[in-house]
């Protein structure tokens, strides 16, 4: 199981800002591994430990957050990113800029999750689970939180096979081998 982020690991938001260039660095080594960008709107970005904390540590930075009691809300909210060897965590987000359009299309993609899917190296898709906090009955968040149980093997492929948003990218080896790694 990849381990939770615990709250020894997170710094008071002053001391990390002194010391954010070095872990703000390490983070986004760790997150360019495991985005995987699909068609023009869908960025998946599978979550690890170091993925996870930074999240902590950013959202503590910005707020300000300084309770002890808010500081454990946010590590537990972020912990439910991190999952049991055999499954990976992943946020999409899904990136429209003109309001408008967003809009439209939020609404029109209701029932998206149904859609996506992981490629294993057998051919066999598995389609992910997600936090129906974040579909509502007439329109998508921008930002969706699925779990891809796969078992011990790295997808080669993330796609979505909506009609009309037909898309699949192939994963990088540095992309298998991260996401292995996140796996066992």
């Amino acid at each position: 199981m990849m381990k939770p982020v615990e709250r020894d690991e997170i710094l008071d938001y002053v001391t990390y800002s002194g010391k954010r260039d070095a872990i703000r660095a390490a983070a986004l080594n760790a997150k360019s591994e495991r985005r995987i960008i699909v068609g023009e709107h869908f960025t998946f970005l599978f979550e690890n430990h170091e993925t996870v904390r930074y999240q902590i540590q950013e959202m503590m930075r910005v707020e300000k957050i300084v309770k002890e009691d808010d500081i454990r809300h946010e590590i537990d909210t972020y912990n439910e990113l991190i999952h049991p060897a055999g499954s990976l965590g992943c946020t999409l987000l899904i990136g429209i800029d003109d309001p408008e359009e967003r809009d439209d299309k939020l609404k029109a993609w209701v029932g998206l999750n149904d859609h996506i899917y992981a490629k294993l190296p057998n051919g066999i898709r598995v389609k992910p689970t997600w936090d129906p906090r974040q579909v509502g009955d007439a329109r998508l968040s921008s930002v969706q939180y699925l779990t891809f149980e796969l078992g011990p093997k790295a997808p080669v492929a993330i796609g979505i096979d909506m009609p009309g948003i037909e898309d699949e990218t192939e994963l990088s080896d540095a992309q298998r081998e991260a996401l292995r790694r996140d796996l066992s």
